[in-house]
């Protein structure tokens, strides 16, 4: 992608940043609606602060504008209510916020202002730039998505969601051995490098994700209270949890209709499925397997499959939800950990892995390399799932 696009994009998320705390009161931009994770406020700032770090003081080597603030904003900067207290007001953390974050497009804008440096070389300085503050901005509309979801709220469904049964729209991808991972791309991420050669046996994979009416079908199935198609930790969660992807609610007649960001929607029955765990996309595939026939063996995809479908066309409806993967998050073999912190990723081993993009992420995120993940547990990522079959039988099988 060329830099101006690059550019044009990192322009539009610092305006989005700024227009998404201006649309609070004041006190709910220092409020933390998810827990575990910051308050809007606090977003903002360690955009602003992750942005002028690469291009000040890691690239300019000058470390005055970020220095000051590290403690609060910086990789090691413990998040709780008394950190959160010694934020600047709303308009004093803007104007600042405005300032750096015009001066640092007009350095990126004029690249001989700045020194020769591996990532300019590389040309990995400004897609670095522009995906992490892509991942706070995501970080920044879940939370007042929350905020909304804890609202009271109320909705005329014109048209009902009706249950269908779970698609049989698979495509076969064959036994082989494909590439993984990003190769000669300078939007490269820790964790996708380096790039990996793996075996996959053939399966088939669903040519959409998970869709509203299948969803519904599952919920209409008490499969939400089935103890047997959970897993122990699943089981324990959904206990805690309603019956219902996240941002589901239910009106007076028994119509089911979404809330979000904007407020109520309807739910269209072919829409991806989001607002929902990692351990309620486990259970649904065991549900989907237990339907039989072409659904047998139905199970999470592992992200390698995803991204073979993906690299090789064989699925191309992707980057409306986050979808959720059956596998853990972790590095790649001959992995090399970032000698700088802030471009290391965390969560190997302890979270699972998110593919695909949603309709928040930016387009530089919805490569096929792109990784992201999150716990099992959480349901506020915008996050849907799409399953794996056993291999269709070929003429040639005997």
């Amino acid at each position: 992608m060329k830099t101006h696009a690059l550019l044009g994009q990192l322009s539009i998320l610092h305006q989005l940043m700024q227009h998404l705390i201006e649309s609070v009161p004041e006190a709910d931009a220092y409020h933390a609606y998810l827990p575990d994770t910051p308050p809007l406020a606090w977003l903002l700032g360690r955009a602003v602060y992750l942005e002028t770090y690469w291009l000040h003081e890691v690239v300019l080597q000058d470390p005055t504008m970020t220095a000051r603030v590290r403690p609060l904003l910086g990789p090691k900067a413990q998040i709780n209510d008394e950190l959160i207290t010694q934020l600047p007001p709303r308009d004093h953390l803007l104007n600042w916020a405005l300032e750096l974050q015009d001066q640092n497009l007009t350095l990126l804008a004029n690249p001989s202002q700045l020194p020769d440096h591996p990532l300019r070389e590389k040309q990995s300085l400004l897609p670095l730039l522009l995906q992490q503050q892509a991942q706070l901005c995501e970080l920044m509309l879940a939370q007042l998505t929350e905020r909304r979801l804890q609202e009271e709220s109320s909705y005329t469904v014109s048209t009902p969601l009706l249950a269908a049964a779970p698609a049989e729209d698979h495509i076969d991808v064959q036994q082989g051995h494909y590439r993984v991972g990003a190769k000669d791309d300078p939007a490269a991420l820790d964790n996708e490098l380096p790039p990996q050669i793996v075996h996959l046996h053939g399966f088939r994979i669903d040519a959409h994700p998970v869709t509203n009416a299948a969803w519904l079908s599952f919920i209409e199935a008490d499969a939400y209270d089935k103890q047997e198609l959970w897993s122990e930790a699943g089981w324990q969660w959904r206990q805690q949890h309603n019956p219902h992807p996240h941002h589901w609610r239910c009106n007076e007649q028994g119509h089911w209709y979404g809330l979000g960001l904007n407020g109520p929607f309807a739910l269209l029955a072919e829409d991806a499925v989001y607002g929902i765990s990692a351990h309620e996309a486990q259970a649904y595939a065991q549900w989907v397997a237990s339907l039989g026939g072409r659904l047998a063996g139905a199970v999470v995809q592992h992200e390698y499959q995803w991204e073979v479908a993906a690299r090789t066309q064989a699925i191309t409806d992707y980057g409306r939800v986050w979808e959720w993967c059956a596998n853990p998050f972790h590095a790649y073999t001959g992995y090399q950990a970032p000698t700088d912190i802030e471009a290391a990723s965390d969560g190997f081993d302890s979270h699972l892995s998110l593919r695909g993009g949603c309709l928040h992420s930016q387009r530089i995120q919805r490569r096929h390399s792109y990784r992201h993940h999150a716990s099992a547990a959480q349901r506020h990522l915008f996050c849907g799932t799409r399953l794996v079959f056993p291999p269709s039988k070929m003429p040639w099988h005997k």
